[in-house]
């Protein structure tokens, strides 16, 4: 009998663990075609779900799929998601929780079992690493007047409000 992974069991222990605490579990999902959910809140192949009880109705965290109803822009909809497309639980107050790596046929740099890019198809983002100050300005000469101003010590932090 083949061993049942480890993830739904702790993707249910964080679940529980954060609705003992109050806290709100979301859940970051990679978005393929066995996921159903509402595709225009899909940002970058990626959605973030919460998962708690005041937004969900009949929430069921199988082996192998969660499933549940939820309101998106004031229509219920019903959402799929598979257990291995979860890459992240977590407790949205504090950040608090665990990440799994991205499934393997999505996995960045991964082109043996990838399926070519068929239309319609969702692909998983891929990371990649951002120069800091100091390389990308390495290579150039720049005027010292082109550098932004350090940042003013003293005194106490200011918040401005952007409407």
């Amino acid at each position: 009998m083949p061993e049942v992974s480890t993830k739904p069991y702790l993707l249910r222990a964080i679940y529980e663990w954060c609705t003992d605490n109050g806290y709100t579990p979301h859940i970051a999902v990679v978005v393929d075609a066995s996921t159903r959910v509402p595709m225009q809140f899909v940002k970058n192949g990626e959605i973030v779900l919460n998962i708690s009880f005041e937004a969900t109705s009949g929430l069921k965290m199988d082996n192998d799929f969660i499933n549940f109803s939820a309101r998106f822009g004031g229509v219920s909809r019903d959402i799929s998601v598979p257990v291995e497309n979860v890459i992240a639980i977590y407790a949205r107050e504090n950040g608090q929780g665990m990440a799994f790596e991205a499934p393997a046929v999505l996995a960045v740099g991964d082109t043996e079992d990838a399926p070519e890019s068929a239309p319609g198809s969702v692909q998983a983002p891929g990371l990649a690493s951002v120069p800091t100050a100091n390389k990308a300005n390495a290579g150039s000469k720049s005027a010292p007047d082109d550098e932004p101003e350090p940042p003013k010590k003293g005194g106490r932090p200011v918040l401005t409000r952007i409407k």
